[in-house]
């Protein structure tokens, strides 16, 4: 007989016995352990052999059976348990148990010797008892071990003074859509999943056997090309911890800050070699890193300006602190901090190199993570990026689960992004071929209500995602006013750069051809409700005049960081007329700076003339102006700054007109309208 039909017939599954420490012994193999139960269950009249017997009467002296793993803590205080009422009913007779907890194997034996030789079946029927209640043993075990452990953790809490976080502690609203896999931040998964194991490692693996040894790290992975890495002075502290969620911020050190100092130094040079050989006395320097991979991204080097964002994040994860999590969604960072500043612009980076990379779904568990780390104020506006990597990586419900979680207490549907991307998640599901009918028919019905409401709201999305898609809108549509020249040109500022920057980014996820016909039949639809005076229709007008009346500034750094022409081209002039830096765009207004610049002298010697240099030489203490005048520092601080205007708005013209250059293909030869004498 087979072992499978052994524990059939015994009532067993594999699996669903109760995990007994007792039975893991090294002496016996699993034929012999199978033999003894088919010796046992057989022969109901004869005793087991004493061989056997005397071999389980060592072991039970060796070793103390337990029913669960959790009893070994705390053992003395599960002596003085008592047994629950349930148990106290089914036991079968008072010298069975005796009040303490035994595997099937003893409680045989006890039987044995206190009621004789029993019969076939009764053996079986007192074998269904005896399951019973070594499961409900087992039971009580767990439930008692767990409270002795939740005891601990609450002792060692008041102790330090740090909350340790569990499943069910803060942040249980945001934990289903803001956590984070580990094994989704590796681009390898995907791209395993995409191509295969073998395309993606090739001959990586051998490879592998004569590489250095490095800090193990979810996030990036330590590329032997890279300089030997040192602690550059970065380090990470608890600040507090409250109703479960946990505050931390990074640190520099003292030569980190002077580090920090001379690099500021470099970028007002203006001057990218000066960064250069910053970063090859200092390898590690995070801005230093960040400034240079933008460097190298103008000068369409992306593998370089990829490699060296890599190397900021492993700088940070071998900084993080013991109790700081990638993946729960209660580690928060202040992004008023310019230290935390840093962390969030090497994520936002990384995740925007992974989805050019063709890695959608790991550029959204990045997403996840930034918009965990301050998911009240969101200073990066990844809210208005998370549809997109969402429909992209074809988690339509996830992103409807972050809508529904998040609309009550964040207004969701007044974001333009999230009142067109949730109606095209229903419309996907609603063509997928597993769905049944009724099904389909409601997410097809749904889908079609929350676009008819998103063109509603929100009309001047419609010409210009046409426009992108190179798709030309029917006569009836654009000679509308609803849909008009007139109604685009009149939105707000707000809107019009919410509504520029989805339209640049996502207008691909339109262009396939049964989106196509499901938009065109809805704005067939928004034209005839709009012409039969639909109370809603004056509604969405008077609340796009109350709001969006101008945008946060972490809408204008997300575009800004975003580099979207659509969207950047609609930014106001006190945002375009400022420096950008790379390393840090648009700082907080009430950032909390921790450690100071120290003020640089000026030399004053360069507008002094040549005689007063002359005495200057030979009395070092010659001054001929009498010190240098507080207007004379004012006017100079004040062209400069008029200077980097300046300078910003030449960039952006550069920029537009770059963009904007088409060049005129020569005329071909089957062309009928062709000049014979233009290229003669």
């Amino acid at each position: 007989m087979s072992t499978r039909a052994l524990r059939r017939l015994k009532g067993k599954q594999r699996g669903q016995e109760a995990l007994d420490l007792g039975d893991l012994t090294l002496g016996e193999s699993p034929e012999e352990q199978v033999e003894a139960e088919e010796e046992h269950f057989n022969t109901a009249n004869a005793s087991p052999p004493a061989a056997d017997s005397s071999r389980k009467g060592k072991k039970n002296k060796a070793q103390k059976n337990f029913t669960n793993i959790y009893e070994l803590i705390g053992e003395a205080d599960h002596e003085g348990e008592k047994i629950s009422p349930d148990e106290e009913a089914e036991k079968p007779d008072k010298s069975v148990t005796g009040g303490t907890r035994t595997n099937d194997k003893q409680t045989e034996n006890q039987v044995q010797k206190c009621d004789g030789v029993s019969s076939k079946s009764g053996d079986r029927v007192k074998k269904k008892k005896k399951k019973k209640k070594t499961k409900v043993a087992s039971k009580d075990g767990e439930e008692a071990s767990s409270d002795n452990i939740d005891l601990l953790l609450e002792n060692l809490e008041q102790s330090n003074g740090v909350g340790l976080q569990n499943e069910d502690c803060g942040g249980s609203d945001r934990r289903s859509v803001v956590h984070v896999e580990h094994r989704n931040l590796n681009p390898e998964t995907e791209l395993k999943r995409y191509f295969g194991a073998r395309a993606v490692l090739g001959d990586l693996r051998p490879r592998q056997r004569n590489r250095h040894f490095h800090r193990s790290t979810w996030m990036t992975s330590p590329k032997d090309s890279w300089p030997r890495f040192a602690r550059p002075g970065i380090s990470m502290t608890l600040l507090e911890s409250k109703d479960g969620i946990h505050y931390f911020t990074f640190e520099h050190s003292r030569d980190y800050q002077h580090v920090q100092f001379k690099f500021l130094d470099a970028v007002e040079s203006m001057d990218p070699n000066n960064i250069v050989a910053l970063l090859q006395l200092n390898p590690y320097h995070i801005d230093s890193l960040l400034q240079l991979s933008d460097v190298c991204r103008i000068q369409e080097d992306q593998d370089m300006a990829r490699d060296l964002i890599e190397r900021a994040l492993f700088s940070f994860e071998c900084a993080f602190h013991p109790l700081f999590s990638l993946t729960s969604g209660s580690s928060r960072l202040d992004y008023l901090r310019p230290e935390n500043r840093a962390f969030f612009l090497a994520l936002y980076k990384h995740m925007m190199f992974l989805e050019k990379r063709g890695c959608p779904r790991t550029a959204l568990e990045y997403c996840k993570l930034i918009l965990s780390l301050d998911p009240d104020s969101d200073p990066l506006c990844m809210l208005l990026v998370i549809d997109f990597l969402a429909l992209r990586s074809r988690e339509y419900k996830y992103l409807l689960q972050l809508y529904q979680e998040w609309e009550e207490h964040r207004n969701l549907s007044q974001l333009p992004n999230f009142a067109f991307s949730t109606a095209l998640c229903h419309f996907h599901l609603s063509q997928q071929e597993d769905v049944e009918a009724d099904e389909r028919a409601k997410q097809q019905q749904e889908a079609n209500q929350i676009l008819q409401n998103a063109l509603i709201m929100f009309p001047g999305v419609l010409m210009p995602l046409l426009d992108l898609c190179t798709v030309q809108a029917d006569t009836t549509v654009t000679s509308h006013s609803f849909f008009g020249l007139k109604n685009q040109i009149g939105q707000l500022p707000a809107l019009a750069e919410l509504t520029a920057l989805y339209v640049g980014r996502t207008f691909n996820l339109w262009r396939e051809a049964p989106v196509m016909l499901w938009l065109e039949e809805s704005v067939k639809e928004v034209l005839r409700r709009v012409d039969a005076k639909d109370p809603l229709v004056e509604d969405c007008q008077n609340k796009r005049k109350q709001r969006y009346q101008s945008a946060p500034r972490n809408i204008h750094r997300h575009v800004l960081l975003s580099e979207i022409k659509e969207a950047t081209s609609s930014l106001p002039l006190e945002v375009t007329t400022q420096p950008v830096m790379g390393f840090d765009p648009l700082p907080p207004l009430d950032s909390v700076a921790s450690y100071a610049r120290p003020e640089r002298q000026n030399a004053g010697a360069s507008n002094e003339s040549t005689l007063s240099l002359f005495f200057r030489s030979l009395l070092p203490n010659f001054n001929l102006q009498g010190g240098p005048r507080l207007e004379d520092e004012m006017e100079v601080a004040r062209a400069g700054q008029e200077l980097n205007q300046e300078v910003n708005r030449l960039m952006v013209a550069m920029r537009d007109m770059l963009a904007n250059i088409r060049f005129q293909e020569p005329p071909r030869e089957d062309n009928p309208y062709r000049d014979d004498e233009e290229w003669d």
